[in-house]
């Protein structure tokens, strides 16, 4: 049973991880009236879509500072004050530079929900239920890629994207109203590693090919996952399998749902296959493999039920979050800090750079009755499949299995 302060430390930081997923792949419902109002081309849309993740990447390390000297309550309520005033900005703007600042600024202020949410967890848990508990967190944020769908689509069925941004600012702003009142106050910030300290770790951390041996097919496997996930799946889903505006909705509501059901899987059972022979790099590797077969099947347009290929993309999707745990068996303990916060920032960095190569690519052909054609999407999707295929080739060499030392 859950005592009353953990309980409330895991509802309110759920719901800010969850305000933080909703605003990563709002876009994908918001897009057609984006493109329709503003006539955006699909080159901009990536590039707006993608400042979310570059606003997340940039404040990563200043967030890791602001979590050991402020903790996580003050930390993430204050920076959800920004992402409120993001949405609002967002919401009014009527031309490309501002919804610019306005993306920009949201993925600023979610840069440390789900980091806070890990502190205060690990502050309140003992360690042997935290698997457990960060995966609930991890859940409960992946309904914001479901509320994104059908959700989202049955709101605009009555109401416009800019009305939208205005809730969201609000839920935004009470999130953190009932983070500063609600949650425990920090026990144990610390006032050490400056902000340069932090980057001259991730710089090491960076140049260290033992790091890249083990994070490259994860962090391109995600990067590929969630550039889709949260603009152009439902791109893809109008224009190459026809499908019409409700059922695509619908289809990436149940990606969101089968990749929620995915990291609760992999992570419950990833321990429990070490009695195979399957230690958890492995499973990680299969997993992320999964996820490219996957892709290619779809690519390749075989006759499976779509719901069946939709859902395995999303369950195989999340598998590469595995990663975060092997770094524990190939670090110095004293680095995972570190390591985690640099795997994130690579990744985000990623998502950033695939949501605007998707939208350049797709911009190369010109929309035909509201939709780009089919050659075009399978151009974007067959290069990120080309280099997942590389980063599987590197992950699954020998020398991949041996344990990183840093002198």
């Amino acid at each position: 049973m859950l005592n009353w302060s953990q309980l409330r430390v895991l509802a309110l930081f759920s719901l800010g991880y969850f305000v933080s997923y909703v605003f990563r792949g709002v876009n994908l419902g918001f897009s057609p009236y984006l493109i329709h109002d503003l006539g955006l081309s699909a080159a901009s849309l990536g590039v707006l879509t993608s400042l979310y993740f570059l606003g997340f990447a940039a404040t990563q390390i200043p967030a890791g500072v602001m979590l050991d000297h402020f903790g996580a309550r003050r930390t993430v309520a204050v920076l959800l004050l920004v992402t409120a005033a993001g949405s609002v900005i967002y919401g009014q703007a009527h031309a490309l530079a501002a919804l610019m600042a306005g993306r920009f600024l949201i993925g600023v202020g979610v840069a440390a929900c789900l980091g806070g949410a890990f502190k205060a967890l690990a502050q309140v848990f003992a360690l042997q239920r935290l698997p457990m508990m960060n995966g609930i967190v991890m859940a409960v944020g992946g309904l914001g890629g479901v509320a994104v769908g059908s959700p989202l689509s049955w709101l605009l069925s009555f109401t416009d994207w800019r009305s939208i941004c205005g809730g969201l600012a609000a839920l935004s702003a009470l999130t953190a109203a009932a983070l500063w009142l609600g949650a425990p106050r920090d026990t144990n910030t610390r006032h050490q590693g400056t902000l340069l300290a932090q980057f001259k770790g991730t710089w090491h951390i960076l140049c260290n090919p033992g790091f890249w041996k083990v994070a490259s097919f994860s962090v391109i496997s995600q990067g590929t996952f969630y550039a889709m996930q949260s603009l152009w799946l439902g791109a893809y889903l109008r224009d190459v399998t026809r499908m019409s505006t409700p059922r695509a909705a619908a289809m990436v509501s149940v990606v969101g749902v089968a990749m929620m059901a995915g990291c609760l899987f992999f992570g419950f059972v990833a321990r429990s296959l070490e009695r195979f022979g399957l230690n958890l790099y492995r499973v990680c590797g299969i997993g992320m493999l999964a996820f490219l077969l996957t892709q290619i099947l779809l690519v390749l347009q075989v006759p499976l039920p779509d719901s069946v290929l939709w859902a395995a993309y999303g369950v195989f999707g999340g598998t590469g979050i595995l990663t975060y745990a092997i770094m524990a068996e190939h670090f110095p303990a004293q680095m995972i800090g570190r390591v985690n916060t640099t795997l994130t920032l690579v990744i985000f960095v990623l998502i950033f750079v695939f949501q605007i190569a998707v939208g350049a690519v797709l911009s190369h052909w010109p929309r035909v009755d509201g939709h780009y054609p089919v050659v075009a999407h399978l151009s974007a999707w067959g290069a990120l499949i080309a280099l997942q295929l590389a980063g599987a080739v590197w992950y699954f060499l020998p020398a991949g299995q041996k344990r990183v030392v840093f002198h």
